[in-house]
């Protein structure tokens, strides 16, 4: 990629006449090496926002970015903002959302990385930190959850689909990238309260502003059962201190059979009746709710 200077602004344009996606070798700190991909669309916004899309299991950040049914690089070259896909380290594909070391703010583990790749990349292609926002799907949306409640000083937004409540999936014997079948059959329930505390245990002490939560699910999901849109709910309104009972319901949106519940300005969910595992990206309402229109 070549750095250009616009009227005293950052423009990166890539050395070929399309955009590509491309390998970040070393993008800095000492937490687990996950793999870093960076797209940079051939028209940046001056000041871009930055975008971080985050696999599911089974998956890497190649052939998730290569999915046609994964629109964030059309996005990118609509909007000329900077998307960065990380890959995952683990067996399988799946994001470590288990073990001590991802669930605990500067802990060394996968969100750590990912963290460092935020970092990194404002630094280094000139995105605004007033607008970095996460999105995943399956175990990409788990990772989301956990880098709002790890790194809510670094993310605005979350767009998060067919996941769990942050902290859901930790393993009693700290095991890293493991399968919680309590969780994801949807018997891990709690109070709002409870859930809220393990999201603010997660970095003690804080108490700047978190990231507005989208969360997205299909009722007939059985690979991460339903109750969990219920227990994600509960969980960010209290993190916020806002009711359950939505402000505003929409029937029917943004799709026939989607239901979509504002909480006030900071959550919003949106339940896909009918819809399994998993509900498939909506870029023009994700990116309204990261204000990128």
């Amino acid at each position: 990629m070549k750095l250009l200077k616009f009227l005293g602004a950052a423009l990166f344009v890539p050395a070929t006449s399309a955009a590509q996606l491309e390998p970040v070798s070393d993008y800095g700190g000492t937490a687990t090496q996950v793999g870093m991909n960076v797209y940079i669309p051939d028209t940046v916004t001056d000041y871009p926002a930055l975008v971080v899309v985050v696999h599911s299991c089974g998956s890497s950040a190649e052939q998730y970015f290569s999915n046609s049914a994964v629109p964030w690089a059309k996005g990118s070259d609509g909007k000329g903002y900077i998307t960065i896909w990380p890959s995952s380290p683990n067996s399988g594909g799946c994001w470590d959302v288990s073990s001590t070391q991802s669930l605990t703010r500067d802990g060394g583990g996968d969100s750590t990385a990912i963290a460092n790749m935020i970092t990194y990349a404002l630094a280094t292609y000139g995105a605004d930190p007033e607008r970095v926002y996460v999105t995943g799907g399956s175990s990409g949306a788990m990772m989301s959850n956990v880098l709002a409640a790890t790194y809510p000083d670094l993310i605005k937004a979350v767009s998060l689909y067919s996941g769990v409540p942050a902290g859901c999936f930790v393993s009693s014997s700290g095991a890293v990238a493991a399968w919680n079948n309590t969780c994801s059959g949807g018997q891990s329930i709690a109070t709002p309260e409870q859930w809220a505390n393990v999201v603010l245990d997660m970095y003690p002490g804080y108490d700047g502003p978190r990231p507005k939560m989208q969360i997205w699910h299909g009722s007939a999901d059985r690979t991460l059962y339903p109750q969990n849109y219920e227990e994600k709910i509960k969980q960010w309104t209290a993190v916020f201190g806002v009711d359950q009972t939505p402000t505003n319901v929409q029937e029917n949106t943004p799709e026939q059979s989607y239901t979509t519940s504002d909480y006030g300005e900071n959550v919003q969910g949106i339940y896909a009746e009918g819809t399994g595992h998993s509900v498939l990206p909506h870029l023009e309402e994700s990116e309204a709710w990261f204000g990128l229109v």
